[in-house]
């Protein structure tokens, strides 16, 4: 298996937040990337790199970023013997290629032939979450389907379903539909879908089957990486592994929660293995 680390976003709602913060405290996070920002003891990214590999769950990890930030990447990926980078060579928000197109771009810059561990490269789990758990679980449903893939689901509360794809499922926790940001009122499920996806070898050529169905859609609908795993489920067998929770780094009150709970809490070593 191989990782692919999304991580090709520009962090806008963050660095506004930064630029209008008056403490002056956040100022050194002004032009880092989020995936490279400060979370505990290492970069958020890193803390995914030492899981992945101390796991062994995967054999290469491959990081898509973007022209702006390329060179910060690659020198955080030369500690790493495992790690590859590759830019999209966007410059801003505006040029953005959507998580989906730069999915599409690692596997073949990279000629990935494997099942694939997709991971949003702002988002860590919370203590109870387990690669190992992971690839239990995918093993078990390939053994269903060949063709099979696999997504986390974690409980939300009602207020939040408007935030996130929503998940119902069936009986075998397959996936049955994907609603997006649906009202609590439009669905019985609160089973929030982060950006994190194993896509099965048998399945990874749909990657470019959905973009070139929406080659002329706009970006709203082939940026997200939920907008992909919504189209797969009607055509492959999708079902989920359930965990608890999630940091999604996505403003500077969320990354001033998330770098605290690493600072106070966590055992990196045995952290996500």
């Amino acid at each position: 298996m191989k990782a692919v680390i999304l991580a090709a976003g520009y962090g806008t709602r963050l660095q506004r937040d930064v630029v209008a913060d008056s403490s002056g405290k956040f100022a050194h996070l002004a032009g880092v990337a989020k995936p490279l920002l400060p979370v505990g003891r290492c970069a958020l990214i890193s803390h995914w790199v030492h899981a992945l590999t101390a796991s062994g769950s995967v054999d290469c990890i491959y990081v898509v970023t973007n022209a702006v930030y390329h060179a910060a990447f690659e020198e955080w990926a030369a500690h790493f013997t495992n790690v590859r980078i590759v830019s999209d060579h966007t410059t801003s928000n505006d040029e953005r290629l959507g998580a989906v197109a730069c999915l599409q771009l690692a596997v073949k810059h990279f000629k990935i032939d494997d099942h694939v561990a997709v991971i949003g490269g702002d988002t860590l789990f919370k203590e109870d979450f387990s690669l190992s758990k992971v690839k239990e679980r995918f093993s078990d449903v390939l053994t269903k389907c060949e063709d099979s893939c696999l997504v986390l689901s974690y409980q939300c509360k009602d207020e939040e379903t408007q935030k996130y794809g929503i998940l119902e499922v069936d009986g075998d926790l397959r996936v049955v539909c994907m609603k997006e940001k649906p009202l609590p009122s439009e669905t019985k499920s609160r089973r929030a879908c982060p950006c994190f996806y194993v896509v099965s070898k048998k399945s990874l050529p749909l990657v470019d089957t959905f973009l070139e169905e929406k080659k002329d859609a706009p970006i709203e609908e082939k940026d997200a990486p939920g907008n992909f795993v919504s189209w797969l489920i009607p055509r492959k067998p999708v079902y989920i592994h359930q965990i608890s929770g999630r940091f999604d780094v996505g403003n500077l009150p969320s990354y001033i929660e998330c770098d605290l709970y690493f600072r106070e809490k966590q055992d990196v070593k045995s952290y996500m293995v």
